[in-house]
């Protein structure tokens, strides 16, 4: 990650139930499928990413919550889950208490920064999987990042909810990370056969222009079926179109950060 926040992204997005940590996993085992280092981190006290990778939340020593409040180094959070071939730090409900414990710290929306600065050249990638809420916990996620990528089903209430999130970025990075950029929206559980979704996925186009990613996940059924078996879809089925799918994402990622200029008037 050379030192900066240039390869550190969060997958956000205020509206829940919208294939994020679905996306925040994929990606990772997407990434590390072509060779990248990526250390995944798990935001949201829900613990869906931990669990998603194959880590057991209830029986982690140290997770994101010891990271924030400074009770662990980053470096003694990471684990390894077994079939994955990426790194985490996880999260469990333990995380919850971490918002009110955190409002009398000083620099609280930077703790995660701070703490991840040291592992900056041991990864290639850095994912965030954030909560759906625009809490200290989100907060912190656009802080300690460069970029947002943004999972988003084509369905006429997703644009409301996109206009507040870009909002959100834009406020973060006046007041807060001059780093901070909207790096790309990525159509999800995406069903071709359906005409509003299409529809919508034109005024995406149409609107952001190349800030809407190339690669379009389908609606798959092995990708919801891989977190009961605690693993990514990308590991429990590699030939399934969903898996193959973000595999693609992972390698349009690849590119894409090679033609990023950190620039900090950069802005969504």
């Amino acid at each position: 990650m050379g030192g900066d926040l240039s390869r550190v992204f969060c997958i956000a997005n205020q509206k829940g139930g919208v294939g994020k940590t679905t996306t925040a996993v994929n990606l990772a085992a997407g990434l590390a499928a072509h060779g990248q280092r990526v250390l995944l981190i798990d935001l949201d006290p829900q613990g869906n990413a931990t669990m998603g990778s194959g880590a057991d939340k209830r029986t982690l020593e140290r997770t994101v919550y010891h990271v924030l409040l400074g009770l662990a180094t980053a470096q003694e959070a990471v684990v390894r889950p077994p079939e994955v071939m990426y790194d985490l730090i996880g999260a469990n409900r333990e995380l919850a208490g971490a918002e009110v414990e955190l409002v009398g710290i000083e620099r609280r929306e930077l703790r995660l920064r701070d703490a991840l600065a040291p592992l900056a050249d041991r990864y290639d990638f850095a994912l965030i999987d954030c909560p759906p809420s625009l809490s200290l916990l989100t907060l912190n996620g656009l802080c300690a990042v460069h970029g947002v990528i943004v999972p988003m089903q084509c369905e006429y209430f997703a644009l409301e909810g996109l206009t507040d999130l870009v909002n959100t970025i834009k406020r973060v990075h006046a007041g807060l990370n001059r780093e901070l950029q909207l790096i790309g929206l990525l159509r999800v559980m995406f069903d071709s056969r359906m005409t509003l979704q299409q529809q919508v996925s034109d005024q995406l186009e149409s609107h952001f222009g190349d800030k809407v990613f190339r690669t379009i996940i389908p609606r798959n059924v092995r990708l919801a079926e891989a977190p009961s078996h605690g693993v990514p879809g990308v590991v429990f089925d590699r030939n399934a179109r969903g898996a193959q799918a973000y595999v693609s994402f992972g390698a349009e990622m690849i590119e894409r950060v090679k033609t990023m200029v950190p620039s900090s008037g950069a802005t969504a």
